[in-house]
């Protein structure tokens, strides 16, 4: 079964074009959510979302564990993880091996048997961050970014909400 990433800029549209590639799929689709509601914008964003998709789809909140959230759901539907961008955020703040974390996410990608959608900020378009903080970050999701684009099938850039296939 597919592999699909999305990325794209803030606010770009990816999260809504990956839930429409996600339900094409047949059965009930499961979002696999990276966000924690760690201050009240961020709650009011994650209501949104799950405003926005209603309740068709199975919720998983993993902040953390996302290889192994698909290793669970795999045999239920089409998986979307929302977003790989804030999932790397959180294994940096938790001071996890990143590196590591992200080769087992692309090893468990290749052996997935229902769909998984993955969406991702493309961080690497604006000037040169001013800081090291902002640099370090950059450069990995970059290289997560290049890493889990290597292993999926097909990989969109969307911009204004309109999809470009890339893969």
């Amino acid at each position: 079964m597919p592999v699909i990433l999305i990325t794209g800029g803030a606010r770009s549209g990816k999260s809504r074009r990956a839930e429409v590639r996600a339900r094409a799929f047949s059965g009930r689709s499961v979002y696999i959510a990276t966000a924690e509601a760690l201050d009240d914008e961020m709650a009011e964003r994650i209501a949104r979302h799950r405003a926005r998709r209603g309740s068709e789809w199975i919720e998983r909140e993993e902040p953390l564990d996302v290889s192994q959230a698909l290793i669970e759901t795999d045999g239920v539907g089409a998986r979307l993880v929302d977003c790989l961008t804030l999932w790397l955020s959180n294994l940096l703040h938790a001071e996890r091996d990143w590196p590591q974390t992200i080769t087992e996410l692309a090893d468990t990608l290749k052996r997935q048997q229902s769909p998984v959608v993955l969406v991702t900020n493309e961080v690497g378009l604006g000037i040169v961050p001013d800081n090291a903080l902002a640099r370090a970050y950059r450069d990995a999701a970059g290289h997560m970014n290049q890493t889990i684009a290597g292993v999926a099938d097909e990989v969109e850039f969307v911009v204004a909400g309109l999809p470009m296939k890339l893969k």
